[in-house]
């Protein structure tokens, strides 16, 4: 099983999704660790108006790794266009998503778009084990 993990990057929020993907490695799960690949932090890029070619090339790449994962653990504490979008193509092409809220959700949209949904890392391991154990995919 194959996770990618998604959140916001251009408004903040990309230690969380690096600590997570460590932390899932750490918990022995098999992560597609879309950052690292081809270096792709481009949270030091404060407007993309200009950035066209740029930008065409990062949700290309984003979304190649969409297409591999098996299973999407959207980051919810900061909001994020991409990870709404990527969510959305990935329940469109059957993979699964899990929403990981721990504080209040002022919104309907993610959870919508999302399988599961929990408030811990407690309940995320168990997700990921009963996505596993019970064949989900």
């Amino acid at each position: 099983m194959k996770i990618m993990v998604c959140g916001s990057i251009g408004f903040g929020g990309i230690e969380s999704i690096r600590e997570f993907y460590d932390w899932l490695k750490h918990q022995g799960y098999e992560t597609i660790y879309h950052i690292k690949s081809h270096d792709m932090d481009y949270s030091h890029i404060e407007d993309f108006r200009d950035e066209r070619e740029l930008s065409k090339k990062i949700v290309e790449h984003d979304l190649e790794f969409v297409k591999k994962a098996d299973v999407l653990v959207i980051l919810a504490a900061i909001p994020s266009f991409g990870s709404a979008i990527e969510s959305f193509i990935a329940k469109n092409e059957g993979k699964k998503t899990i929403l990981f809220s721990p504080n209040p959700l002022p919104t309907p949209w993610p959870l919508y778009f999302s399988d599961f949904h929990v408030k811990s890392k407690e309940a995320l391991l168990e997700t990921l084990n009963k996505i596993s154990e019970d064949n989900l995919l």
